[in-house]
């Protein structure tokens, strides 16, 4: 950059602010001050080699691409909310305490195998997906290179940049294809190549955690107990405590959070145990 253009964050304009620019109260400029060694902020930039702010600083940013923490939410409220429903239903039939664990284990098993299954295949479909429009882009920069440059800087002038900065930043990323196709990507499908769900890790995580979820309403039977109220109770604990959990990664109120589990795990509780026990009285 230039002497007569904008200095760094926090410097000075070279050459075009004098020595006695300062504050009102004789101190130094807000914007333009000096730099600790006595020299201007302008003359400790980029050319010396010095650490910036911000150039090693650590991810701060929870990851919201999916790759673990969907899964592994939606297999837990799922087995807690089916296998809580279904053992709700079962024992509302008024069927015994043997049955009703069967039932449960069954729920447990066929659910888990299912969440993962499907877990695994809409990650895999949609990671093939990615990967056929990553490979059409990365075709379209090699055929038409100027197309692409042109196409990417009138994205940016449209979020506000001048129409010459961004032609010649387009022009600089496209010198390397790698970071020109990523940034390509972002802008115009809107992702990142390198940062895209596991399908293994979706499916493994979805399943764990629906078996999890799915044996806290079976817990009180497994220990001996056969009262239906205590398996729900189990559950409700279950719901608001997962809730809870969630809170921490989505930064909402764990209470809020918590308690929506509940209600929705309550519900579907309830409609099932109503008829499982119409049917129990059919059928008797």
């Amino acid at each position: 950059m230039s002497a007569e253009g904008p200095a760094s964050a926090g410097g000075t304009h070279e050459g075009s602010m004098s020595p006695s620019s300062s504050a009102p109260n004789g101190g130094p400029a807000p914007n333009g001050g000096p730099a600790p060694d006595g020299g201007p902020a302008s003359d400790r930039g980029l050319d010396d080699g010095e650490e910036h702010p911000g150039a090693d600083v650590e991810p701060h940013h929870g990851d919201v691409t999916g790759g673990w923490l969907r899964p592994a939410v939606f297999g837990a409220m799922d087995g807690l909310v089916s296998n809580l429903a279904l053992v709700a239903g079962v024992g509302g039939g008024g069927v015994s305490p043997g049955t009703v664990i069967v039932a449960g284990f069954a729920g447990l098993v066929a659910g888990a195998i299912s969440m993962a299954l499907g877990e695994y295949t809409s990650v895999r479909s949609q990671a093939e997906q990615i990967e056929a429009e990553i490979t059409r882009e990365r075709q379209e920069l090699a055929r038409n290179p100027e197309v692409e440059m042109d196409e990417l800087a009138h994205l940016w002038m449209a979020r506000g940049l001048p129409s010459d900065l961004a032609h010649e930043v387009a022009r600089v990323v496209h010198t390397n294809p790698e970071e020109a196709l990523r940034l390509h990507a972002r802008e115009e499908l809107g992702i990142d190549p390198a940062e895209q769900p596991n399908p293994w890790i979706a499916a493994i995580s979805s399943f764990v955690c629906f078996a999890v979820g799915a044996l806290i309403p079976l817990v009180p039977y497994l220990i001996g107990f056969r009262e239906l109220s205590l398996s729900l109770l189990a559950g409700g604990i279950g719901l608001f405590v997962t809730g809870a959990v969630v809170a921490r990664f989505t930064r909402r109120p764990w209470w809020v959070s918590g308690g929506r589990q509940l209600l929705l795990g309550a519900a579907a509780a309830g409609i099932t145990f109503l008829i499982g026990r119409l049917i129990g009285t059919a059928v008797s």
